[in-house]
């Protein structure tokens, strides 16, 4: 930069450190300098000297003062740049939508959306691919398991993150999950209640149904209806969370007595059961459609998932409509 520059805070940024704006748009300013030129004066906020901790405002006015050739700006966001060609290749193949403030994926089953032991591979790590001029990165507001594929929502922006985590919280969405279940349910379609607890085990955490009042134990509830089913078999259920814990509709498909086909932790049968011949023994789950308000305020956004490869070998077995609308 070779003179004093204006720059405007874009709402995305509303209450946002002043120290974290100048990481996000000057990756290469130390914080010492930083605190150097505030101190000075030389850096300001609509005119007024500011602190490192000052929040943002969108609209206000940052003065930038020359900070030396070593020094260069990240550039307006809104263009990604693909810093590894092959994950931003598997990212564009997981698209179901875009729009300047959102993405939203097609989650393939055995990808994890986070790091954890022994996860190398997931998509919090893929999307440091999307990363835009500005070095921000697209930010997850939402969870799948390992092993469920589907839609997954993804914030391109640190504003769209807010108000879409805050449409979560508020329970402003709608989401709908196609499951294979063993068995039928006693009614055609019902609501499940429950209190859930996280336990230990050594194969990972586990959800037990509990008693109200257990330490640690949250509320759980699920909607299902029954959309077709092979004889008293396999059930294909709809299934809708309005409680968002860890594994709900895995435990409250079990705890109807239908558990998810191909489900590690929470499927027990009996000794005469056998898995049906055809079928891939991984988990019948599918984050079917979401419906979530748009985070600029203005309508929703609606996505609907294709069933996964293994989902639709089973669906053609057993002649149930994968096409079937909700």
């Amino acid at each position: 930069m070779t003179g004093v520059e204006q720059r405007r805070v874009d709402p995305d940024e509303s209450g946002m450190r002043l120290d974290r704006w100048f990481k996000a748009h000057f990756p290469g300013l130390g914080f010492g300098k930083l605190q150097k030129l505030l101190r000075s004066g030389q850096i300001r906020v609509d005119g007024s000297r500011a602190k490192h901790d000052t929040r943002v405002q969108p609209g206000q006015t940052i003065r930038i003062p020359p900070m030396g050739t070593d020094e260069k700006s990240a550039g307006p966001a809104g263009q990604d740049v693909v810093t590894n060609s092959a994950d931003g290749e598997f990212l564009s193949k997981m698209l179901l939508y875009e729009d300047p403030k959102v993405f939203v994926f097609n989650k393939p089953a055995g990808l994890a959306v986070q790091g954890g032991s022994g996860v190398s591979r997931h998509v919090d790590k893929l999307l440091e691919a999307w990363r835009n001029r500005r070095g921000e990165k697209p930010r997850l507001v939402h969870r799948l398991d390992r092993d469920t594929s589907g839609v997954l929502v993804v914030a391109r922006t640190r504003g769209a993150a807010q108000a879409l985590t805050a449409a979560f919280r508020a329970r402003e969405t709608k989401k709908t999950y196609w499951a294979l279940v063993k068995g039928v349910p006693p009614k055609r379609e019902g609501r499940i209640s429950t209190w859930l607890v996280k336990e230990q085990t050594p194969d990972g955490d586990r959800m037990r149904v509990c008693k109200h009042g257990e330490p640690d134990a949250d509320h759980a509830i699920s909607h299902y209806r029954i959309i077709e089913q092979a004889g008293q078999w396999l059930s294909w259920l709809e299934m809708e969370p309005y409680t968002g814990r860890t594994h709900q509709l895995r435990v409250h498909a079990a705890y109807l007595k239908c558990p998810i086909l191909g489900d590690p932790k929470y499927f027990e049968a009996d000794h005469n059961w056998e898995f049906p011949g055809g079928m891939q023994k991984r988990l019948h789950l599918h984050a079917r459609r979401i419906s979530i308000p748009h985070p600029d305020g203005r309508g929703t956004v609606d996505v609907t998932a294709p069933l996964p490869p293994h989902m639709v070998q089973s669906w053609n077995l057993l002649g149930f409509d994968k096409d079937h609308e909700e």
